[in-house]
This record gives C-alpha cells, structure tokens and sequence, in this order.
C-alpha cells in the first residue's frame, strides 16, 4: 500500500499505486495537469494531493466548478474586472487567478468553458498574465493550472 498527500490517499492496486508515484514525480513541476475520470471519483482529491506535495503546498489551493459558474460570469470569476467593466462593477475585482497566485488553480469541468475564454485560458498559461474584463493592462501571475474532466467509460476501471 501507498499514501500521497496531507488527506492521505491509500491505494493497494497497481495501477493506483502507479498513478500516486507519477503524482509524486511530476509533482514539483510547474506543468499544467489534466485530471480525467468519471464523477465522483476524487478529481479534485487527486489535485490536492499533488498541490500538498508540490513547493506551492504553502499557497493557495483554489478550486472552481466552470460547470457551475453561469458563462456571463465565469471570465470574472477567473480572470477579474475592472471598476465599472459592466454595469453594477462598482470596484474592482480581483478574481480566482489573482487570488491563486503562486499556489494552484483546480477548473474543475473545463469542457465546460466557452471556447472564448478557453482561449484567453490558454494565453495566462502561456504568457503567465492576465487582463482582468475592463482593464487596459495586464498582470503577471505565478499559478499551476490543474483541470479536471468528466471521462466517460471509466479510467478509474484501469486503475483497480
């Protein structure tokens, strides 16, 4: 048996105990990760656990639903907007990436998103920046991206 983590997670097969020694080698990198799995089959406890063994342990873990975020909303949430980006914007907001600077954001459901702001996902992983909605200038950010999917079919099946 092995265990990862702060909430340990204790796996006795091989395939788990295979996955938990690769979350342990890629663990103190800053690569972007991709989760898959059916619902319910700890997604985001497998992002945590390489979170608590990263150098980041000691910041922010954030998770977010995008499944769950209305679209109109979600850009803000992740990326911020500006005093009086829209209407009822009456200060400013920072938003989840901000938020999770030099620890680690979990999107949960990524499929989810927009195409347009996968996009603008896709370039605060590249460039390390953002533009909050309504702002004119960017801002740089150190934040590990790990996102989660639905996977239907059962990778958890490969596991046991």
């Amino acid at each position: 048996s092995r265990s990862l983590g702060d909430r340990a997670i204790v796996a006795a097969s091989d395939g788990m105990i295979n996955l938990l020694e690769m979350l342990d080698r890629t663990a103190g990198y800053k690569s972007t990760v991709l989760v898959t799995g059916e619902s319910g089959t700890g997604k985001e406890v497998i992002a945590r656990a390489i979170h608590s063994q990263s150098p980041r342990r000691e910041a922010p873990f954030i998770a977010v639903n995008c499944g769950a975020i209305p679209e109109n909303l979600l850009e803000s949430e992740l990326f911020g907007h500006a005093k009086g980006a829209f209407t009822g914007a009456n200060r400013a907001h920072r938003g989840l990436f901000a938020e999770a600077h030099e620890g680690t954001l979990f999107l949960d459901e990524i499929a989810e998103m927009p195409t347009s702001l996968q996009v603008k996902l896709l370039r605060a992983i590249q460039e390390e920046e953002i533009r909050p909605f309504g702002d004119t200038k960017s801002t740089q950010i150190d934040v590990r991206v790990i996102a989660g999917q639905i996977l239907l079919g059962g990778l958890i099946d490969s596991w046991s």
